[in-house]
């Protein structure tokens, strides 16, 4: 099919388009995005460096921590040089790349967090054989299954989005390219896109969230039956707590934005809720892991010891 676009570069239009606000925005975003690197940054190494952290269950949250700042990296630099220079203008192939690494990176992590929750059943329901199901080769399959997954829904959705023609406005109402605030500027039948976005999104967003619960619901079914106190058995989950944490923070802002889709939805609550998800979740995610894990603060505490010896010496 010919692609019959006549709009070669798009405006984004950002959170707001008041100069001053622009301005006092800018300060608490580049903070919350240097707060992303550092935390994530910080888990993935703990999760690199530290051989007693050498578990599947870490090995996949490094994995998450990249993710996270991938994903922030994605549309946060472009917020925030739009916070200081006002509207920006991106390119048509440039829209349709952010399009794709937002979504592929997006799509990898919902995943990823069902195949945490699996390992989390796994490691508390069947402990004696825990090594032999998450062995080092399951694991690298199972977190490249997630990242390829992501990747082929991500050019699923920006192949569909490239046939459609654009030859009105160009202010795209968000702060990055993505699908939805783009159909309303197509010129074209968008009916194939919402489709796909309301099918192929909910089955990847269900599909995972209805894993994490099953999970989840096998654990909580477990521990009734093989421990007989609350505390013994609160002891037990505490360890998935920080894990549904960030499953809440992550499927609920999606899933409102995502599912049933419409293209004359509330931009400003869509924006509002993708700041959420893309913006303060990767912040909140290691802070989640280090506050309440004391195996990743000792490992904190020994690598910035170690680092700050090898300074003075």
């Amino acid at each position: 099919m010919e692609n019959l676009t006549e709009v070669h570069e798009f405006i984004l239009l950002g959170l707001t388009d008041d100069r001053r606000e622009q301005r006092i925005l800018f300060t608490p975003f580049l903070l919350l995005y240097m707060a992303c690197l550092l935390g994530n940054g910080a888990i993935l190494t703990v999760a690199l460096a530290e051989p007693r952290l050498q578990t599947p269950m870490y090995f996949f949250l490094g994995n998450l921590s990249c993710l996270d700042i991938c994903y922030s990296t994605v549309t946060v630099p472009k917020m925030l040089s739009g916070f200081l220079m006002g509207q920006q203008a991106i390119s048509f192939l440039g829209c349709l790349t952010q399009l794709h690494f937002f979504h592929f990176l997006g799509g990898s992590e919902g995943m990823l967090l069902g195949v945490m929750a699996y390992d989390r059943y796994v490691a508390i329901c069947n402990p004696l054989r825990y090594s032999v199901i998450m062995s080092k080769w399951a694991c690298l399959l199972l977190a490249a299954a997630t990242w390829a997954a992501g990747f082929l829904y991500g050019l699923m959705q920006t192949v569909v989005t490239s046939q459609l023609s654009f030859c009105g406005p160009n202010h795209v109402l968000h702060f990055f390219c993505d699908i939805k605030p783009l159909l309303k500027l197509a010129c074209s039948s968008t009916a194939l896109n919402l489709t796909l976005l309301n099918v192929v999104t909910g089955c990847i967003a269900m599909g995972s969230f209805v894993c994490t619960l099953l999970s989840y619901l096998y654990i909580i079914i477990f521990l009734f039956f093989k421990f007989q106190t609350w505390q013994s058995r609160w002891k037990a989950f505490s360890t998935c707590a920080s894990h549904l944490t960030v499953v809440a923070l992550m499927y609920i802002p999606v899933i409102s934005n995502y599912m049933l889709a419409s293209a004359g939805d509330s931009s400003e609550r869509e924006v509002i809720i993708t700041v959420l998800y893309s913006v303060v979740t990767p912040v909140l995610n290691p802070l989640i892991y280090t506050l309440r894990n004391e195996e990743v603060k000792s490992s904190l505490r020994k690598i910035l010891s170690r680092y700050l010896l090898s300074g003075r010496t």
